[in-house]
């Protein structure tokens, strides 16, 4: 035991102080800070521009003069405007030509007494100004047909006012709406970090152990350690590594909201106040389930290599794996209920994402979760007792590999040091 936690310790000291280790982490943290602030410095700048005079000005000519005002009311409400009036329409649009005004608005009526508009612009308009303007002269309009029918001004903000709409779920097991959208949020990012990780980690573990190997270290270290207890210590090493990495990216963005004026206790920081804690906790357990199951494959893979450039290659059917779980999860994410998704919630190397997703987006029976999860930490355990034999048999074969046929060698190898 003592031999174990010492690997453990140097594994993750070894990639811990890793430039790549540091470098990542710094950028990711970096990047999660400017995403949750991301609000407060575009504020910052729309109100250095505002300090910088960025007034949209505008002419707006009209014989109807009342509703000049008007039109200015409903425009001051959408942006920084400023509304000139008393020109004539030539004279306007020679400023516009010039540079000097960034719109003239000519308002006239239609033959059924409407507003109707003509906008001048010069070469430097935005297509946004003109889109807020016609949205200001169609209120204009609203509320001039409103007065020739005579219709109260109460009652047209009565009919403009959003309904009232509540929803209900009846009975123990009924979720609302929003409460199902939160669980599919909180399903995908968990489908994406499991994803990540392996992605990561995994190549991570099979580097490492090639790394060793290619030093001759590992001659050494199993002759003196098992070789169960060496490959799970790398396993844990890094599983260590990435939740030391996943704590601080957790903790900047949850200090990131807090800066912008979120409260509450951390799932109510992130939206997910309604989430049960039962699907969290599933979402845990089938998360380190399937960290092992894959990190495990990773180490017996990575012992069969010993130069690094061949690590990637070897480790590629492993990759595969987790991108055909991924992208059945996310097409599960819309379908959780198919046939074809509770088949693969069965399969070991699939499990951890679909039947995660099935526990998060249905009702399913406790049973079917205790035989995923029975199904997944016994496989995990047979492929650790075949992966050791490989592993002790693989980290004694040098030279060029590039083929899992090398496995039956490090098979062999393994009996013979038996």
């Amino acid at each position: 035991m003592n031999k174990f936690l010492i690997m453990v310790v140097q594994t993750f000291k070894s990639r811990v102080k890793s430039k790549s280790f540091v470098i990542s982490t710094v950028i990711t943290l970096a990047l999660i800070l400017l995403l949750t602030n991301i609000q407060s410095i575009m504020e910052a700048f729309e109100s250095g521009e505002e300090d910088g005079n960025n007034t949209t000005e505008i002419s707006v000519v009209s014989e109807e003069e009342g509703w000049i005002p008007l039109f200015e009311e409903q425009l001051s409400s959408a942006g920084p405007f400023e509304v000139e009036q008393g020109q004539s329409i030539e004279e306007a649009r020679e400023e516009v030509e010039a540079g000097e005004l960034d719109s003239a608005l000519e308002i006239e009526k239609d033959d059924a007494g409407m507003p109707a508009a003509t906008e001048y612009v010069g070469e430097q308009s935005v297509p946004s100004t003109s889109e807020t303007i016609q949205q200001a002269l169609q209120q204009v309009k609203m509320n001039v047909a409103a007065d020739q029918a005579e219709v109260d001004q109460a009652a047209i903000e009565a009919i403009n006012s959003p309904a009232a709409y509540e929803t209900v779920a009846l009975g123990e097991e009924a979720h609302t709406p929003e409460e199902m959208q939160q669980t599919q949020g909180l399903v995908y990012v968990m489908l994406f970090l499991l994803y990540l990780t392996v992605m990561m980690y995994g190549s991570m573990i099979a580097t490492e152990v090639a790394t060793e190997k290619s030093s001759r270290v590992m001659e050494i270290l199993i002759s003196s350690v098992s070789p169960v207890s060496q490959m799970f210590a790398k396993i844990t090493g890094i599983a260590l590594l990435g939740l030391l990495q996943f704590s601080l990216i957790l903790g900047a963005g949850y200090i990131g909201i807090l800066q912008n004026g979120g409260e509450g206790s951390l799932l109510d920081s992130f939206g997910l106040s309604d989430i049960q804690l039962d699907v969290i906790g599933y979402g845990i357990v089938f998360f380190i389930l399937g960290y092992f199951l894959y990190a495990t494959l990773a180490a017996t893979l990575g012992s069969l290599v010993s130069r690094l450039e061949d690590a990637q290659q070897m480790i590629a059917p492993m990759i595969y794996l987790i991108i055909i779980a991924f992208f059945i999860s996310v097409f599960g994410l819309n379908a959780p209920d198919t046939s074809f998704i509770t088949i693969t919630s069965y399969i070991p190397f699939f499990s951890p994402l679909i039947m995660f997703l099935r526990v998060g987006m249905l009702d399913i029976p406790a049973w079917e979760i205790a035989l995923s999860i029975g199904v997944l930490a016994g496989s995990i355990i047979l492929l650790a007792l075949i992966g050791a034999r490989i592993y002790k048999g693989g980290v004694l074969m040098y030279g060029k590999s590039s083929s899992i046929k090398d496995i039956k060698q490090a098979i062999q190898l393994s009996k013979k040091e038996n």
